[in-house]
């Protein structure tokens, strides 16, 4: 380890620790590895976001299938028993980590009192939220409550504060969420990793991946400010596809583990549908599709042709 001239980490040093720590959780949830396996963070957005979604999410749990889930404390349906179904996986050895999927657009509403602004005092759509965020103009001390609400709420709900935070629609990437989120992780949540989400493979192999590339370039600033501050992200991430009836999830996840290292993140929606998702959620039959195949037997075969694991 190099050190500076007053005994200190060099930067080199410092981007090293961000980086690996979410390896290093990993150790508490997965078993040890040969030299040609890879272990990744398998995490389920949207717990809480309804009944469906949160059943499907506990039965890949249990089933070693995911080994991590991100909660959306600001969804109206959830509740400390649906906190409560998913801690208890995690009694004895440990399953899965659990995360805060920080929640800032509509349809969902905010915990805190004076958030802005409001669109019929709901989050206001992605687009309004973005355009805000690109020029500046939402307001510090605002966003810094919701946040501070949401890691309440998810304290309160679990009896902790979370393992990782990660965003609904990504919003966490965004200028000035981004800072906010970083402080809010450092100050009170210490032990946990925010998700970053530049990916492992070359930003030209992803030209039809619209959605990937723009995460992947609001991901440069959220890793320099996490170093900054010392916060931990994950390596690498995956997991965005277009949305459309005919996506075949199948061809896509095996895509997202081309060149995924020890501590990548791979983002999924399992889910089953029902009316709260329905109400809620545009996302609602390809979650069953990602279910039926992280189920499923040729699941754990991709893994162990591509020398991954979870568990």
């Amino acid at each position: 380890m190099g050190t500076t001239e007053d005994g200190g980490q060099t930067t080199e040093d410092r981007e090293q620790a961000t980086d690996t720590a979410p390896v290093r959780a990993l150790s508490s949830v997965l078993r040890p590895l040969s030299s040609a396996q890879r272990r990744i963070w398998l995490c389920a957005d949207d717990y809480g976001v309804a009944s469906g979604v949160n059943r499907a999410i506990r039965d890949l749990i249990v089933r070693g299938r995911l080994n991590a889930t991100s909660v959306m404390v600001a969804a109206p349906s959830f509740a400390r028993p649906e906190a409560v179904a998913l801690a208890i996986l995690n009694s004895g050895a440990p399953r899965a980590a659990i995360g805060l999927h920080l929640t800032l657009t509509a349809p969902f509403r905010p915990l805190s009192k004076d958030f802005a602004p409001l669109r019929d005092g709901a989050f206001p759509p992605l687009e309004t939220l973005m355009g805000a965020a690109l020029v500046r103009r939402l307001e510090r001390t605002r966003l810094a409550a919701e946040i501070a609400a949401q890691l309440k709420a998810f304290a309160a709900a679990f009896g902790r504060p979370p393992d990782f935070i990660d965003g609904h629609r990504h919003v966490h990437l965004l200028p000035q969420v981004r800072e906010e989120v970083l402080l809010a992780a450092k100050h009170q949540a210490p032990d946990a990793w925010v998700r970053q989400c530049g990916g492992a493979r070359t930003l030209v192999t992803r030209l039809g991946d619209p959605k990937g590339l723009l995460i992947d370039l609001l991901s440069r600033a959220v890793r320099a400010r996490a170093r900054a501050l010392g916060v931990p992200t994950n390596p690498a991430f995956a997991g965005t596809y277009n949305f459309t009836s005919r996506a075949d999830f199948a061809a896509a996840f095996a895509r997202f583990l081309a060149g995924m290292p020890d501590g990548g993140v791979v983002m999924c929606h399992p889910g089953h549908v029902d009316d709260e998702l329905k109400r809620l959620d545009p996302l609602t039959d390809l979650r069953e599709q990602e279910y039926a195949y992280l189920a499923g037997d040729a699941f754990p075969a991709m893994l162990a042709a591509q020398g991954v694991v979870l568990h």
